[in-house]
């Protein structure tokens, strides 16, 4: 539940945190109440204080990822009343208490997806997507030193193109928002904008072919291009990057099966 009410004072409300000791252990939704919350605070902000109160309650805190807080990192990810990252299509640790309102109801959950398992309450192990890179997020062009700008021209339009895929913080919201679980949009993201570019040229083939592969191998499920993904994106990368992939693919397979 959100809403628009009068964000100058502060607010009672209550949070139903998934809370889970381990990876074999049970998990359970569990209810705080968390009382005179500003308005102005973090989302994370806010279970900082309940865990501050925790532990003076010699009760465990509630795990959760976070590092930057600044909207960089993307390590603070969780589903915040079935929405990924929460109400504003943001990170979470930007996501303001603004966006709720007094006697509000909010439910707390990492995200859920078999490739992302629950290392304790609301933190998910996310090595998946470091693996997808290790398979083929690189190339092997020897660059030395930066060069100048002009060196090597690349039209625009792939330039703004590249840029803009490359903006993927690899949060993995469109894992947890896709109803198949699929990192379809990370995967792209990761592909295209190497691929857009003439240093990712030697790679273009085998890039796609075993980026793609790791994906399946970690078990994530296939893109049908429902488009939930790129609605909770915080870095709005779009639908079209998946479309790009599935062109590098075809283009791949094709070769592939010609030799």
């Amino acid at each position: 539940m959100t809403g628009s009410g009068d964000t100058s004072k502060d607010m009672d409300l209550k949070l139903r945190v998934w809370r889970q000791r381990g990876p074999k252990d049970d998990g359970a939704m569990v209810e705080y109440d968390v009382p005179a919350v500003s308005p102005d605070m973090s989302f994370l902000e806010m279970l900082d204080v309940l865990n501050e109160r925790l532990t003076l309650e010699d009760d465990d805190p509630i795990a959760f990822d976070h590092d930057c807080r600044e909207g960089i990192c993307g390590a603070c990810g969780v589903v915040i009343n079935g929405i990924a990252h929460g109400p504003e299509v943001t990170t979470t640790c930007q996501l303001h208490m603004r966006s709720f309102t007094d006697g509000d109801v909010i439910d707390i959950e990492p995200w859920r997806s078999g490739s992302f398992p629950v290392v304790k309450d609301l933190v998910v192990d996310r090595g998946s997507l470091d693996r997808i890179i290790q398979a083929g997020g690189y190339i092997s062009a020897p660059t030395g030193t930066a060069p100048d700008a002009h060196a090597v021209p690349v039209p625009k339009d792939d330039a703004d193109a590249a840029f803009d895929a490359a903006t993927c913080i690899g949060c993995g919201a469109c894992v947890a928002a896709c109803p198949n679980g699929s990192a379809m949009l990370f995967t792209a993201a990761k592909i295209t904008h190497l691929g857009l570019l003439p240093q990712g040229q030697p790679e273009r083939d085998s890039r796609v072919l075993d980026m793609v592969g790791q994906h399946d191998a970690e078990g994530f499920g296939g893109c049908s291009q429902i488009g939930e993904c790129t609605a909770v994106c915080p870095k709005g990368i779009s639908l079209s990057t998946i479309s790009r992939l599935n062109v590098d693919l075809l283009g791949a397979l094709r070769s592939t099966y010609a030799k």
